[in-house]
């Protein structure tokens, strides 16, 4: 796959703080590529300098194979930005909004077909400040794709938003990548990440800490699966000691962490089955990518 951005030791430092210290990121076209990291970790900061919002202190930038010194006209001509907070005149239309957008580039996509796409064609003469949390993200979607980019920046575009919404989002962001677009994605959320990403990569304190797909990070812990369950009625039975110590007892319920999910659903059942144990619920968790985080920096992407 072609890279179709790629950075060499980005640095970005105001007096003693190395907001970005030394990043290396290969994006490649058509990817939709994952930045995570908790608050001040350089996340941000990293995005806002690729998108020409800030200037490097060193390193180099490759935009479309050809190193660059700033991001010119002719570059934001091809990127398309949702910031992490977008702010439009309250008292201004969506259509209206969508349209003033387009206008600030040669090439533009149609407003009416940008309306349709992003299911706005109800509120299209609605005030901006009369639109819902995801009513409003899909307005900043739409004028962030408006000049058809090759590229579009995504900063944590789903925060704040209800999981409907959220979900919603995600299917646009999909579909930009079916239209052959290369995106971008900050976000806090892990299930977001899981969704939506070919390629991760983790930031802390400035540095790239890990990168990979989802699968390839989640691989690196080789963490256990974990089975959950819990019985209607013990019968005067300690299922500890009928898995031989293999179940622990955490919240109420039996967790029995394994390597071999399949085996162990087996001799879950058998063993009910045998000492007339009735399994009210059961549910097996798999590592993923909320464990590689906190495996990585030991606390949560919220803090």
């Amino acid at each position: 796959m072609d890279n179709i951005i790629r950075v060499n030791g980005l640095k970005k430092h105001y007096k003693e703080i190395k907001a970005v210290d030394g990043i290396d990121l290969e994006i490649g076209k058509g990817e939709i590529v994952a930045i995570l990291g908790p608050n001040g970790a350089g996340k941000t900061t990293t995005v806002e300098t690729l998108e020409g919002l800030r200037k490097p202190t060193s390193g180099e930038i490759f935009y479309f194979g050809k190193k660059i010194s700033s991001v010119d006209q002719e570059i934001k001509e091809r990127i398309g930005v949702q910031l992490q907070s977008s702010t439009f005149f309250a008292n201004l239309k969506v259509f209206e909004i969508i349209d003033s957008f387009g206008g600030l580039y040669k090439k533009r996509v149609s407003t009416e077909s940008l309306i349709e796409k992003f299911n706005l064609k109800e509120k299209e003469k609605t005030l901006i400040k009369n639109l819902s949390g995801g009513q409003k993200q899909r307005v900043a979607l739409a004028c962030a794709v408006v000049n058809d980019p090759d590229i579009v920046f995504l900063d944590e575009p789903t925060t704040g938003l209800d999981p409907q919404a959220r979900r919603h989002l995600w299917d646009l962001i999909e579909q930009l990548k079916k239209d052959g677009k290369t995106v971008i994605l900050t976000t806090h959320y892990m299930e977001e990440a899981e969704y939506l990403a070919d390629k991760v990569y983790v930031i802390d304190h400035g540095k790239i800490i890990a990168k990979g797909t989802v699968q390839q990070l989640i691989s690196t812990l080789n963490m256990s699966s974990v089975i959950y369950f819990t019985f209607d009625e013990e019968n005067g039975v300690n299922p500890v000691e009928l898995f031989n110590g293999k179940v622990k007892i955490e919240n109420g319920k039996y967790e029995y962490e394994t390597n071999e999910v399949e085996k162990s659903l087996i001799e879950i059942f058998e063993i009910s089955k045998n000492k007339e144990l009735k399994i009210e619920d059961l549910h097996v968790r798999k590592p993923n990518l909320e464990d590689v985080f906190l495996h990585l920096t030991g606390r949560t992407l919220r803090e």
